[in-house]
């Protein structure tokens, strides 16, 4: 539902959900920066720390005329304040002393406020659970990668994981994070074109790559990609335009899924065959589910009479039994549903044979209200 902003503007929900995209896309980036600030203020801190443990280290040795391994020990109990080895004679060593001490002091003050920095802004999180994905990935071999985890790649991802496959999400959107965390899958927050993504998604010990992005543009990188990294990985994409499935064909992918024309043409067959249940197509034959509807031409009748062309592989009766290579002598009963298979016009001539009398749906609902 649209609704005015502060600004007196009229917003769309794809306005709104784009602009918390954003926000969220900038707050994701500013702790990247504010990671980044972290590991560079802590690489200082080490190089500061070192550099000052090793000019006391000389100076000790020079000045108070010791060993380089007894000044390192007197560097560092200087340094960390403990006290435990007795003041220089020398004027000069009480002056290193002195500098160590503060330059010690100073050093670890800021070292330890950087620290407690990083677990307050809770950066230390973020970085654990970016090594713990990484670590996953690594471990992961003949798996899939899912680019998109839009309403397609959430599909694609409920039936891998139902069929147990591991699988790799790469996703822009920050809000899916927490959708993958919670389906315990490894989620890389970055876009799928990238070289550098696909490689930390471990795409050379892949077995597919599966394209469903929103933007059939997008597709279209991410398989020419996918094809330059690897030349023999498997690779399907979606295509939303029927003029990209050509392309995505041309920029690598080896099979193109449209779902649009596949809903499409699965209503249209299901409103003109309201008796089959399902049909898919193998090579060159095609098998489909067909139920035995009331007042249809193959009622009462045999299976042998009425197959034809086709093989009928198995019958589910009326009263829920699976009887699988049924005999030709089966005679068909209302409510079962037989599993043909054949080429397509022999399945097609057992889909007329099955058809229900015209109008017989609409006398069907009629009674089922009463």
């Amino acid at each position: 539902m649209a609704d005015w902003s502060q600004s007196g503007a009229w917003q769309t929900p794809d306005e709104d959900g784009g602009r918390e995209r954003r926000r969220a896309l900038r707050q994701r980036e500013h702790a990247r920066r504010e990671l980044r600030l972290f590991m560079r203020r802590l690489g200082i801190l080490l190089v500061a720390l070192s550099a000052l443990v090793l000019a006391g280290t000389i100076g000790f040795a020079v000045i108070e005329k010791v060993s380089p391994a007894y000044g390192f020990e007197w560097t560092l109990d200087t340094v960390t304040t403990l006290g435990s080895i007795p003041d220089p004679t020398d004027t000069g060593g009480r002056a290193l002393k002195v500098g160590l001490e503060l330059l010690g002091i100073g050093t670890l003050f800021y070292g330890l406020a950087t620290v407690a920095e990083f677990f307050v802004s809770g950066q230390l999180s973020g970085v654990l659970e970016e090594r713990r994905i990484d670590k996953m990935i690594d471990s992961f071999s003949d798996h899939y990668i899912v680019c998109g985890f839009g309403r397609v790649g959430r599909q694609v991802s409920r039936d891998l994981r139902a069929a147990g496959a591991e699988h790799v999400v790469i996703d822009p959107n920050p809000f899916n994070r927490e959708l993958a965390r919670s389906a315990g899958i490894p989620l890389i927050e970055s876009q799928a074109s990238d070289d550098e993504v696909l490689k930390q998604a471990g795409i050379d010990r892949a077995r597919a790559v599966i394209a469903c992005v929103d933007s059939d543009a997008e597709n279209i990188f991410i398989a020419l990609t996918a094809r330059e990294l690897r030349s023999d990985i498997f690779i399907i994409a979606r295509a939303s335009a029927e003029d990209s499935e050509k392309k995505l064909q041309r920029a690598g992918a080896d099979r193109v899924i449209s779902p649009y024309k596949t809903s499409g043409s699965e209503m249209a067959r299901v409103a003109l065959r309201p008796q089959v249940g399902g049909a898919f197509d193998v090579a060159d034959y095609r098998m489909e589910e067909i139920e035995v509807s009331p007042e249809c031409e193959a009622l009462g009748r045999q299976i042998g009479e009425v197959s034809g062309g086709a093989v009928i592989v198995a019958i589910r009766h009326a009263r829920g039994e699976l009887e699988t290579q049924p005999p030709a002598e089966t005679v068909l009963q209302v409510g079962d549903m037989i599993i043909a298979m054949g080429p397509p016009p022999a399945v097609e001539r057992l889909d007329r044979l099955f058809q229900p009398p015209r109008g017989f749906s609409s006398i069907r609902g009629a009674i089922q209200e009463l």
